[in-house]
Protein backbone atom coordinates (compact mmCIF):
# COMPACT_ATOMS: atom_id res chain seq x y z
CA UNK A 1 0.00 0.00 0.00
CA UNK A 2 1.93 3.35 -1.10
CA UNK A 3 -0.22 5.94 1.79
CA UNK A 4 0.59 6.15 5.33
CA UNK A 5 -2.89 5.40 7.14
CA UNK A 6 -1.61 6.49 10.40
CA UNK A 7 -0.09 9.89 8.96
CA UNK A 8 -3.58 10.06 6.62
CA UNK A 9 -5.88 9.67 10.08
CA UNK A 10 -3.65 11.93 11.69
CA UNK A 11 -3.47 15.18 8.95
CA UNK A 12 -7.44 14.49 8.86
CA UNK A 13 -7.66 14.68 12.59
CA UNK A 14 -5.89 18.00 12.20
CA UNK A 15 -7.65 19.31 9.64
CA UNK A 16 -11.34 18.80 11.19
CA UNK A 17 -9.97 20.00 14.39
CA UNK A 18 -8.37 23.15 13.02
CA UNK A 19 -11.38 23.42 10.71
CA UNK A 20 -8.41 23.93 7.78
CA UNK A 21 -9.74 24.32 4.23
CA UNK A 22 -5.52 24.49 3.60
CA UNK A 23 -4.34 20.71 6.08
CA UNK A 24 -7.48 18.84 4.19
CA UNK A 25 -6.27 20.16 0.71
CA UNK A 26 -2.49 19.50 1.67
CA UNK A 27 -3.77 15.71 2.99
CA UNK A 28 -5.33 14.96 -0.06
CA UNK A 29 -3.04 16.10 -2.47
CA UNK A 30 -0.59 13.21 -1.27
CA UNK A 31 -3.30 10.48 -0.58
CA UNK A 32 -5.48 10.08 -3.83
CA UNK A 33 -7.84 7.23 -2.41
CA UNK A 34 -9.30 9.98 -0.17
CA UNK A 35 -11.45 11.29 -3.39
CA UNK A 36 -13.46 7.83 -3.11
CA UNK A 37 -17.01 8.83 -3.03
CA UNK A 38 -16.20 11.34 -5.74
CA UNK A 39 -15.65 8.92 -8.69
CA UNK A 40 -18.38 7.38 -10.43
CA UNK A 41 -16.27 3.98 -11.08
CA UNK A 42 -13.81 2.90 -8.90
CA UNK A 43 -11.64 0.54 -11.25
CA UNK A 44 -9.51 1.81 -13.63
CA UNK A 45 -10.09 5.51 -12.55
CA UNK A 46 -7.89 8.52 -14.90
CA UNK A 47 -5.20 9.96 -12.15
CA UNK A 48 -6.81 13.14 -10.37
CA UNK A 49 -4.93 16.57 -10.66
CA UNK A 50 -4.55 19.41 -7.91
CA UNK A 51 -4.85 23.45 -8.09
CA UNK A 52 -6.22 23.58 -11.98
CA UNK A 53 -5.79 27.64 -12.62
CA UNK A 54 -7.61 29.57 -15.35
CA UNK A 55 -8.41 32.83 -16.49
CA UNK A 56 -6.19 34.80 -13.82
CA UNK A 57 -7.82 34.30 -10.49
CA UNK A 58 -9.85 31.08 -11.56
CA UNK A 59 -8.61 28.11 -9.99
CA UNK A 60 -10.29 24.12 -9.04
CA UNK A 61 -8.68 22.29 -6.04
CA UNK A 62 -8.87 19.27 -7.98
CA UNK A 63 -9.79 17.83 -11.65
CA UNK A 64 -9.92 14.74 -13.47
CA UNK A 65 -11.32 12.46 -16.40
CA UNK A 66 -14.16 10.71 -16.98
CA UNK A 67 -14.01 8.94 -20.02
CA UNK A 68 -17.34 8.09 -20.99
CA UNK A 69 -18.62 6.68 -23.95
CA UNK A 70 -20.62 9.60 -24.88
CA UNK A 71 -17.62 11.67 -24.43
CA UNK A 72 -15.17 13.10 -22.21
CA UNK A 73 -16.19 14.14 -18.81
CA UNK A 74 -14.09 16.55 -16.48
CA UNK A 75 -14.93 16.70 -12.93
CA UNK A 76 -14.34 19.64 -11.23
CA UNK A 77 -13.92 19.86 -7.18
CA UNK A 78 -14.08 22.76 -5.36
CA UNK A 79 -13.35 22.41 -1.51
CA UNK A 80 -13.91 24.90 1.67
CA UNK A 81 -13.32 24.08 4.95
CA UNK A 82 -14.97 20.99 6.66
CA UNK A 83 -16.85 22.53 9.29
CA UNK A 84 -18.03 25.85 7.63
CA UNK A 85 -20.82 27.59 8.78
CA UNK A 86 -23.78 26.64 6.45
CA UNK A 87 -26.81 29.20 7.09
CA UNK A 88 -27.15 32.38 8.96
CA UNK A 89 -29.44 32.96 12.00
CA UNK A 90 -31.96 34.06 8.84
CA UNK A 91 -32.13 30.88 7.16
CA UNK A 92 -30.13 31.85 3.84
CA UNK A 93 -26.96 30.18 2.94
CA UNK A 94 -24.13 31.76 5.31
CA UNK A 95 -20.93 33.32 3.22
CA UNK A 96 -18.41 30.27 3.01
CA UNK A 97 -21.42 28.68 0.77
CA UNK A 98 -21.97 30.92 -1.35
CA UNK A 99 -18.38 31.27 -1.79
CA UNK A 100 -17.97 27.82 -2.68
CA UNK A 101 -20.88 28.41 -5.15
CA UNK A 102 -19.91 31.59 -6.64
CA UNK A 103 -16.78 30.06 -7.58
CA UNK A 104 -17.76 27.05 -9.26
CA UNK A 105 -20.91 29.17 -10.82
CA UNK A 106 -17.50 31.30 -12.31
CA UNK A 107 -15.49 28.44 -13.76
CA UNK A 108 -18.85 27.62 -15.69
CA UNK A 109 -19.44 31.17 -16.77
CA UNK A 110 -15.19 31.53 -17.42
CA UNK A 111 -15.46 28.39 -20.12
CA UNK A 112 -18.58 28.85 -21.23
CA UNK A 113 -17.49 32.30 -22.87
CA UNK A 114 -14.07 31.16 -23.16
CA UNK A 115 -14.25 27.85 -25.32
CA UNK A 116 -10.79 28.10 -26.51
CA UNK A 117 -9.31 27.95 -22.96
CA UNK A 118 -11.10 24.90 -22.00
CA UNK A 119 -10.10 23.38 -24.94
CA UNK A 120 -6.47 24.37 -24.02
CA UNK A 121 -6.41 23.19 -20.29
CA UNK A 122 -8.72 20.33 -20.94
CA UNK A 123 -8.00 18.83 -24.56
CA UNK A 124 -11.08 17.99 -25.67
CA UNK A 125 -14.61 18.63 -22.92
CA UNK A 126 -17.88 17.82 -23.81
CA UNK A 127 -19.55 18.14 -20.81
CA UNK A 128 -18.23 19.34 -16.99
CA UNK A 129 -19.53 17.43 -13.41
CA UNK A 130 -18.97 20.46 -10.91
CA UNK A 131 -18.53 19.01 -7.25
CA UNK A 132 -18.45 21.30 -4.02
CA UNK A 133 -16.97 19.67 -0.74
CA UNK A 134 -17.33 21.32 2.81
CA UNK A 135 -19.43 21.29 6.15
CA UNK A 136 -20.09 18.38 8.07
CA UNK A 137 -22.30 15.52 7.57
CA UNK A 138 -24.26 16.56 10.76
CA UNK A 139 -24.78 20.29 9.22
CA UNK A 140 -25.66 18.84 5.97
CA UNK A 141 -29.01 16.25 7.85
CA UNK A 142 -30.40 18.72 9.51
CA UNK A 143 -34.24 19.30 7.83
CA UNK A 144 -33.19 22.80 6.83
CA UNK A 145 -30.16 22.13 4.74
CA UNK A 146 -31.71 19.08 3.66
CA UNK A 147 -34.84 21.27 1.97
CA UNK A 148 -32.49 23.93 0.72
CA UNK A 149 -30.29 21.09 -1.13
CA UNK A 150 -33.53 19.42 -2.59
CA UNK A 151 -34.38 23.17 -4.10
CA UNK A 152 -30.69 23.40 -5.18
CA UNK A 153 -30.68 20.49 -6.85
CA UNK A 154 -33.96 21.94 -8.54
CA UNK A 155 -31.77 25.09 -9.85
CA UNK A 156 -28.19 23.99 -10.48
CA UNK A 157 -25.97 21.52 -11.50
CA UNK A 158 -23.40 21.56 -8.94
CA UNK A 159 -23.36 18.83 -6.50
CA UNK A 160 -22.88 19.18 -2.76
CA UNK A 161 -20.72 16.99 -0.28
CA UNK A 162 -20.26 16.93 2.72
CA UNK A 163 -16.20 16.63 4.01
CA UNK A 164 -17.50 13.12 5.89
CA UNK A 165 -16.30 11.72 2.76
CA UNK A 166 -12.84 11.96 3.44
CA UNK A 167 -13.49 10.22 6.87
CA UNK A 168 -15.80 7.40 5.32
CA UNK A 169 -12.84 7.23 2.38
CA UNK A 170 -10.08 6.25 5.24
CA UNK A 171 -12.07 3.82 7.07
CA UNK A 172 -13.45 2.14 3.98
CA UNK A 173 -9.39 1.77 2.92
CA UNK A 174 -8.85 0.26 6.65
CA UNK A 175 -11.90 -2.61 6.36
CA UNK A 176 -11.41 -2.98 2.69
CA UNK A 177 -8.01 -2.34 1.03
CA UNK A 178 -8.29 -4.86 -1.82
CA UNK A 179 -11.17 -2.48 -3.96
CA UNK A 180 -8.37 -0.01 -4.12
CA UNK A 181 -6.07 -1.16 -6.58
CA UNK A 182 -6.84 1.59 -9.14
CA UNK A 183 -5.76 4.24 -7.03
CA UNK A 184 -3.14 2.51 -5.36
CA UNK A 185 -2.26 2.95 -9.39
CA UNK A 186 -2.59 6.57 -8.87
CA UNK A 187 -1.86 7.00 -5.34
CA UNK A 188 -1.15 10.78 -5.33
CA UNK A 189 -2.68 13.91 -7.44
CA UNK A 190 -0.63 14.95 -10.04
CA UNK A 191 0.41 18.68 -10.95
CA UNK A 192 -1.27 21.37 -13.63
CA UNK A 193 2.17 20.39 -15.31
CA UNK A 194 1.35 16.95 -16.05
CA UNK A 195 -2.25 17.51 -17.22
CA UNK A 196 -1.79 18.33 -21.11
CA UNK A 197 1.04 15.81 -21.24
CA UNK A 198 -1.91 13.41 -19.83
CA UNK A 199 -4.88 14.10 -22.40
CA UNK A 200 -2.02 14.48 -25.77
CA UNK A 201 -0.73 11.15 -25.14
CA UNK A 202 -4.30 9.37 -23.77
CA UNK A 203 -5.42 6.94 -26.14
CA UNK A 204 -9.06 7.56 -25.65
CA UNK A 205 -8.75 11.04 -25.50
CA UNK A 206 -7.29 10.41 -28.92
CA UNK A 207 -10.07 8.86 -30.40
CA UNK A 208 -11.81 12.61 -29.29
CA UNK A 209 -9.11 14.74 -30.53
CA UNK A 210 -10.40 16.96 -33.56
CA UNK A 211 -14.44 16.20 -32.70
CA UNK A 212 -16.67 19.49 -32.74
CA UNK A 213 -18.51 18.23 -29.16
Amino acid sequence: MPWNIDEVRAGLSSAFEENSETQLLNVIRENSFLLWELYDRKNGIRAPFREISFGGELRCDFAWLNDNSDGPEWVLVELERPHMRLFNADGFPGAELNHGLEQIRSWRRYFAQNPHEKRRIFGVVARFRYILVGGSGVDWATEQARQWRAGHRLEDDIEIRSSDIFIRALELLEERPAIFWSFEENPITLSQAELRPFWEGDAYMGNWRGMQI
